[in-house]
This record gives structure tokens, sequence and C-alpha cells, in this order.
């Protein structure tokens, strides 16, 4: 029998000496940023702290935030070495159908049974989210759509995106494309850390192909300062969704928003949500790599306890000015076995503002343990029976 153990401190940290050095936030800014969106998710970068919260893992229709799946699947590819840039794939006739001219939906105007290379397609699907883009690379790669969806669910698996599944290539409606903001900020990082020259397509402001020049269609791309990606959709019925980057002065914020009234709400909310994250907080350091943060006691181990650190800084990004105090639980599964490695995760560290969390990662043991004596193996026995009556 196991017993999840929280070992619960608060931490001071807004009374440290660099308070006194950082800049006051902008008396534009809001106290707390408000909006009308269904769901909304705002992670710092580098920490992963999340400095706003409002449903995020609750489903909704992906629309065209599916595209970024397909880049990450195609990019994948590329960098695998299994498919080049300068291949070139056939537009079919249901592909021109389906995500070209005739559909009116968001296209690249491939001319049916043309041949585009990847390269040009790998832009059609970053700058302008087209349709077209997407099938023809789903059929020139797997043969078939489904085939390529195949792809990208697993892939969504390998990433860690547990409530998101795709039906299609290009996010037109199906009800079986569902996603989560949290799954796709999760996509959003992971595009950026994995392919760092090729997520740089975000931002390309325009692309031209069959002699047509579109705008990116991102609509935070040159109105909201830094905004460097990713991608916009719409469902009728659910609204109007964003998955945007933007970094300012070495601070890199990852917004998701969905379930807007309008283009313009999603604009102003998302474009608000990033000036209010880039200006209401600030970094402090919890704890520096290989400090001791706790114990955690090992049944009939020698010794009894092991030292708990993180191999890296614990960083946390907080409100300016805010008297709320951090806590930090360690949680782990009581009682911890002998034979520990020095290096093995053992317990997690769970850092909070209120009700809110801003990290969960997990902690090192510092030390080995070893298996202790007969006496301590007995007396750590009658402890574990007596706990467990309690």
């Amino acid at each position: 029998m196991g017993y999840a153990l929280t070992f619960l401190f608060a931490l001071n940290v807004l009374t440290a000496p660099a308070l006194a050095q950082a800049a006051a936030p902008d008396a534009s800014t809001p106290a707390v940023f408000a909006t009308e969106a269904k769901q909304v998710l705002l992670i710092e970068a580098e920490t992963g702290s999340v400095l706003f919260e409002k449903n995020s893992e609750q489903p909704f229709t992906s629309a065209s935030l599916s595209k970024m799946m397909v880049a990450d699947v195609v990019l994948e590819a590329l960098k695998a070495g299994r498919l080049s840039l300068t291949q070139d794939f056939p537009v079919s006739e249901s592909a021109w159908r389906t995500g070209g001219a005739p559909s009116r939906t968001a296209t690249m105007f491939a001319a049916v049974r043309s041949r585009v290379p990847v390269d040009a397609l790998l832009k059609g699907v970053m700058v302008q989210m087209a349709n077209d883009a997407c099938l023809i690379l789903a059929e020139g790669m797997t043969g078939s759509e489904q085939g390529f969806v195949k792809l990208m669910n697993e892939r969504a698996v390998q990433l860690g995106l547990k409530d998101s599944h795709f039906a299609n290539a290009t996010g037109l409606p199906d009800p079986g494309n569902k996603v989560t903001l949290r799954d796709m900020l999760t996509l959003a990082q992971a595009i950026r850390t994995d392919y760092p020259d090729f997520y740089k397509l975000y931002a390309q402001p325009d692309f031209e192909w069959n002699k047509i020049f579109q705008r990116n269609r991102n609509p935070l791309l040159g109105v909201s300062p830094g905004v460097d990606g990713l991608a916009a959709g719409f469902t009728e019925g659910e609204g109007y969704s964003i998955i945007a980057s933007a970094e300012q002065n070495g601070v890199r914020l990852y917004l998701g928003l969905a379930g807007s009234e309008s283009d313009k709400t999603r604009q102003d909310d998302a474009a608000k949500a990033l000036a209010w994250g880039f200006s209401a907080f600030e970094k402090r350091r919890l704890f520096d790599a290989g400090q001791v943060i706790g114990q955690a006691s090992v049944y009939g181990g020698e010794p009894a306890e092991v030292p708990l650190v993180s191999p890296q800084p614990v960083d946390v990004y907080v409100p300016v000015g805010s008297g709320e105090k951090v806590e930090a639980r360690v949680v782990y599964r009581w009682p911890l076995r002998p034979g520990i490695e020095t290096g093995a995760e053992v317990a997690r560290l769970k850092v909070m503002l209120g009700d809110r969390m801003l990290r969960d990662l997990p902690l090192q043991a510092a030390a080995r343990s070893d298996l202790g004596s007969l006496v301590k193996r007995t007396r750590d026995a009658l402890v574990e029976l007596l706990f467990s009556w309690v």
C-alpha cells in the first residue's frame, strides 16, 4: 500500500531584494486579464509557468489548427530524411476540388494535375493555412488522406497530446476533429523547439503561388508586437480560435484562445492577453539547480531519507507587486523502497500561486539509499502498519 505524501512550504519570493528594481506594470494594463472567450491558456516558455488558464483541457473543434499537426508530421519526415524539400507531388482532382479554388476555402491555388514541390506546399500550410497544400502533402506522402491522418494521430501520441484527435488533414468540418488548448500549446512548443529554422515560415508575411499573391493568415502577425506564429481557425457554432507565440526582450509566451464570438474579438483579446503577459509578470528564482528542496523517507533504507533536488533551476513567473505567496509542494508516493540510485526521479514539485498551479516538475534523489539493517526494516514495517490503520 502506498500513500501520496505532500510537504507544503510557502516561499515569500515577492519580498526578494530584486523586487525593488522591477519595473512597475504599465498603468494601462489591467490587474487581471478578462475575456469572454470560452477557452484560454497563456504560458511563459522558459519556465512553463501558467499565467492565465480557462477551460484549457476542454475539447473543441480544431478547424485550421489541425494544420499545425500537418506541419509537424511533414517537418518530422524532413528531419528524418524520409522527405526532401525538392520532391514534388501531383495535385489530384480530389485535392483540388476539396481544398483548391473550387472549394472556396483557404487555398494556395495549386492547379489541378500540376506538380508542386514540398518546399512550396510547406509554405502553403504554414503561411496560408491552405487546404489544398495539406491534401497534396497527405496524398503524396502516404497515398491517401486517411493514411496521413493515421500519422497525425500517431504523432500526437508521441508528443503527449492526450486529449486531441484528428479525422482529416485539413480541419474541415468533421466531428472527429477535437483538440484542447493545452495540447495545442504543447504542439506549438514542439514545432518551434524541434524545427527552429522551419518555424520561421510562420512569420513569413506573404506567399505567392500560381501567380496569386496572398498575405499570411495569422491575424496577429505584424499587429501584436513580437508575434511570429502560428495558426488561427473558425468553426460554425464554436467561434474563432488562435494559437500564437510571441517574444519580447528575451521572454517568450505561448497563447491559446478559443470560442471567441468574432474575428475582431479574437484578435483584440489575443493581443491584450499577450500585452498583459509581457507587462504584468516577472521572473523569480525559487531554487538553484542542485539545491536541496526537501527530503523523502525511504522504507527500510540506509540512509532513511534522501535529499530531493531539481537538475535545473526552478524559476516561475509571478504577478508584479502581488501580495500572494508562492507555495511549493513536494509530493511523492510513500513509502519509497530501498535501492534508490542517485538521479532517480522519486518525487514531484508542484508550485502554486493561490489556486493556480504555476509549475509541476520532477525531483531527483541527490543520494542513493540502500537496504538498511533488519532492525531498521522491522521498525519501519511497524510504522507502515500503524500508518495503514490511521
